[in-house]
């Protein structure tokens, strides 16, 4: 298959970026993988980044496999505001990891934290541990931590699904068709899981240690007043250029 062929596919699939899509499938092909069944992925409907098997994401290239969440630009924020809370001998765990993306660009940009990583789908686990290598563990939420953890982590960077059940229908096909709905799905108003990690948190996190979690605006009210329930005290960040927004809830000392 030419790159033309491949265009001319891909914009037939509706494929807004086909060109530059093209151009990753080509790369990606060079590697072994048939650039004509991958293309037909594409065309799909698959993630492009599930087909080529990686994310570039926060400047770490991440591996990818089918099934597992597509980390997001805009997640980016939270490893922005995660590198400039910790130091190098932090605990931090990404919790609702997925492929473990947040936490392997928070540890391309503070090396020296110690980091743990939980998800509760077995093929999220499986991708994590390829990136991450070692203490990926498996379980619902503060379930899957080794128990040595309670009251010592400084950092719980939680990227929770947080799209109100309601509103699945809307999502792109994409990520409605490929992407775990554990990862998605967050309930009536979208904080069933978010509620769930603070409830834990202050017992989970170190005196003075902090909660990260991707929020929408329409939300930041009543994810602030969560926090404050459960003795935690909010802040919330924002970037408008990635179209983002996090709540940082921390435990006092």
């Amino acid at each position: 298959m030419t790159r033309e062929q491949a265009i001319s596919r891909l914009r037939a699939a509706g494929c807004v970026f086909a060109e530059d899509e093209a151009d990753v499938l080509i790369e990606a092909a060079a590697a072994g993988p048939s650039l004509a069944g991958m293309v037909e992925r594409r065309a799909a409907g698959e993630p492009l980044e599930q087909v080529v098997g990686h994310a570039d994401f926060a400047g770490v290239r991440v591996r990818l496999r089918p099934g597992v969440f597509v980390p997001r630009v805009r997640s980016e924020l939270l490893v922005r505001l995660a590198a400039a809370e910790i130091r190098p001998d932090a605990l931090v765990v990404d919790l609702c990891c997925g492929s473990g993306a947040l936490g392997l660009a928070l540890r391309n940009r503070v090396p020296g934290i110690t980091l743990h990583a939980a998800d509760v789908e077995p093929a999220a686990v499986e991708c994590a541990v390829g990136n991450l290598t070692t203490n990926v563990h498996q379980g619902d939420l503060f379930d899957a931590l080794p128990e040595r953890l309670r009251g010592r982590i400084d950092l719980l960077l939680a990227n929770v699904p947080y799209v109100a059940t309601g509103h699945l229908p809307f999502l792109p096909a994409e990520a409605r068709d490929h992407e775990p709905r554990t990862a998605l799905d967050g309930g009536d108003d979208g904080l069933t899981v978010f509620r769930a990690v603070a409830a834990g948190a202050r017992e989970w996190l170190a005196p003075g240690g902090l909660l990260i979690s991707e929020i929408t605006e329409a939300q930041t009210p009543i994810a602030s007043t969560i926090a404050d329930g459960n003795g935690l005290t909010a802040t919330v960040a924002t970037d408008d250029d990635l179209d983002a927004r996090a709540i940082l809830a921390r435990r006092p000392r």
